[in-house]
Parts: C-alpha cells; sequence; structure tokens
C-alpha cells in the first residue's frame, strides 16, 4: 500500500491554477489598444483614422510637426522627428505616439509619399493627407503644445481621396 502524498504535493496544482489566473489578470480578453500617452512620454499621441483607399503608388505615409507652419518649399524639411516617423496604414485607425522636443507646433501632419521621391521631386511626389485642426476654425491647422509630458487627443484623419499637394501651401513653390 503506498502512502498518501505530503500536504505540500496536494497543493501544488490548485496554487498553480491560482497563480495562472492571477498572472491572466482580465483573462484572455484582447489587450485594448492605448488612447492615452505613456507615462513619461514626452511627445504628442493620438489616434489616425484612415479613409479613402490607399493608392498603390504609395511609399510611405509620415506623422510629422513643425515648428512653424512652413512658407516656402525649403521649410519643408525642418520638421521633427527627424527621420519622420512611418505609420502603419493597414488598418483604419493608428494609435500613435510621436516622440518630438518640448515646444510649440503650428502644424502637425500625415504626409504621404509616392514612390520615387527625392527631395529635387517633392512638389509632385509629397501631399498633405490630413492634419490636426483646430478645435475653434477646423479649416486651419490646431498648434500643439508639448511641455514635459505626452500631449493627448492629437487626432487626425488621413483621407486618401481628398490629399493636398504642396502647391497647395506654397503656390510660390510652383512658379520658381
Amino acid at each position: 500500500m503506498q502512502a498518501p502524498p505530503p500536504p505540500l504535493a496536494r497543493l501544488r496544482l490548485p496554487l498553480a491554477v491560482a497563480i495562472l489566473g492571477l498572472a491572466c489578470n482580465e483573462g484572455l480578453q484582447p489587450v485594448r489598444a492605448p488612447t492615452a500617452c505613456p507615462p513619461g512620454f514626452v511627445g504628442i499621441c493620438g489616434t489616425v483614422r484612415f479613409r479613402g483607399a490607399l493608392p498603390d503608388s504609395t511609399q510611405a505615409v509620415y506623422l510629422v510637426a513643425y515648428p512653424t507652419f512652413p512658407r516656402t518649399r525649403n521649410d519643408l524639411f525642418n520638421f521633427v522627428p527627424l527621420p519622420p516617423q512611418s505609420i502603419p496604414t493597414a488598418d483604419s485607425t493608428y494609435f500613435y505616439t510621436l516622440g518630438i522636443p518640448n515646444g510649440r507646433y503650428e502644424w502637425v501632419l500625415a504626409a504621404w509619399v509616392k514612390q520615387g521621391f527625392t527631395t529635387a521631386n517633392a512638389d509632385t511626389t509629397l501631399r498633405e493627407a490630413g492634419f490636426y485642426r483646430d478645435k475653434a476654425d477646423t479649416t486651419k491647422p490646431g498648434v500643439v503644445s508639448v511641455y514635459g509630458t505626452g500631449t493627448d487627443s492629437i487626432n487626425i484623419v488621413v483621407d486618401f481621396a481628398n490629399m493636398h499637394p504642396i502647391s497647395y501651401y506654397f503656390p510660390a513653390a510652383v512658379r520658381r
């Protein structure tokens, strides 16, 4: 006749089940998408919503921020962060975090880049696909301030059917 297992051995299975149950925390539910900047993050965060079909000629879509609204074609490359942050376009929404220095930003936008882009052909291969809008007048860019922590809810709608070439903002650039 075999002796009964010691009391500790009988507790192993229930203890293991309890530990696994606690480790799962909220069970096997899907992980929720973030909706706010992470603690300690410096920059801006928000949701990009995509509308329309992604053009076949897409090389990338980037998020960039300008401390001052660009006035000339040369100003187009005075953005942060460098290099620009590419964003995935596979889903209809994407929560982003854009690490940028403390400061004031006059234009935060999603820039669509056509295949074959170079700085020499930027007039024909870059498009403004969407930007953060002023809450009082949504036809204007919204100003974003970053001071030591993440600035939340800087949401952008990217509309692939309504993109603007840079000449839309800099008509003089086309005439040069």
